[in-house]
């Protein structure tokens, strides 16, 4: 346990030295989300057409666009490791006694960090357009611990598919086509009870809605979920540990 323990931190510092040293990447991720929410929020809170309950539409929304964020980010680490495999260091990694389980929650652990990164962003935008965000405690720890856990989720299930695809080319492809249908086939910008049956079906097998849901649930005045706080919890939890072993398995392959 010990090992363990010490191999997923020297992995996740490792991330982390790198984003810190060059944080021009995070930077412009964080562009994102000030658009969708200063445009694409503020011109949408005018249609009447869709139902949020008590909730302004920009207030609805916000929560979506700090899960559509944490997605976009976290959807294209795995690029960075077919890099690692093309430069060697993917290769010393596999030859060091370090867990592969620990190398892979390693790089979770620091795409968690950098989700927390793009939340505080996010904050200050929607602080900046008068959206009801609930500051008592408990409710920013719950807020922590789903992007936390959402930043994980995806970025471990970007890394099975670059142990899949193996290539930067086909990877990206592959990105691209993932993240739009994710983020529109979720309760991120529209209830579900709007998506015909067959997209509902999809809706609730994709995490980022439970994500969507947990966020809605505790970061805004008055927003309520669809699901309890512990089923999208849980609901994601399960999600990782599965993505988790997968990447774990696939892993050693990528040198391959």
């Amino acid at each position: 346990m010990k090992n363990f323990v010490y191999s997923t931190t020297a992995v996740a510092q490792a991330e982390i030295r790198k984003l810190m040293r060059d944080p021009t990447e995070l930077l412009s991720r964080a562009v994102q989300p000030v658009l969708w929410l200063a445009v694409f929020g503020q011109v949408f809170s005018k249609v009447r057409g869709i139902p949020t309950g008590n909730l302004s539409y920009l207030d609805f929304m916000a929560p979506g666009i700090l899960a559509q964020s944490i997605l976009f980010s976290a959807i294209f680490y795995g690029i960075a490791i077919i890099w690692e495999r093309d430069l060697g260091i993917v290769h010393k990694l596999l030859v060091t006694p370090a867990p592969r389980t620990a190398l892979v929650l390693g790089k979770a652990v620091a795409a968690g960090l950098r989700g927390l990164v793009q939340a505080v962003v996010v904050y200050g935008v929607a602080l900046g357009l008068n959206v009801g965000i609930r500051w008592d405690f408990w409710a920013m720890v719950s807020v922590a611990l789903a992007v936390f856990l959402g930043s994980c989720i995806f970025a471990t299930f970007s890394l099975v598919i670059a142990c899949v695809v193996k290539t930067r080319e086909r990877f990206m492809g592959i990105g691209q086509v993932l993240t739009m249908p994710l983020f529109f086939a979720s309760n991120a910008i529209y209830p579900i009870d709007l998506m015909p049956g067959w997209l509902k079906a999809i809706a609730v097998l994709n995490p980022l809605t439970y994500l969507v849901d947990a966020l809605r649930d505790s970061m805004i005045v008055g927003g309520h979920g669809m699901y309890s706080q512990a089923t999208s919890f849980g609901v994601m939890t399960a999600v990782f540990l599965l993505l988790l072993a997968i990447a774990s398995r696939l892993y050693p392959g990528l040198v391959r």
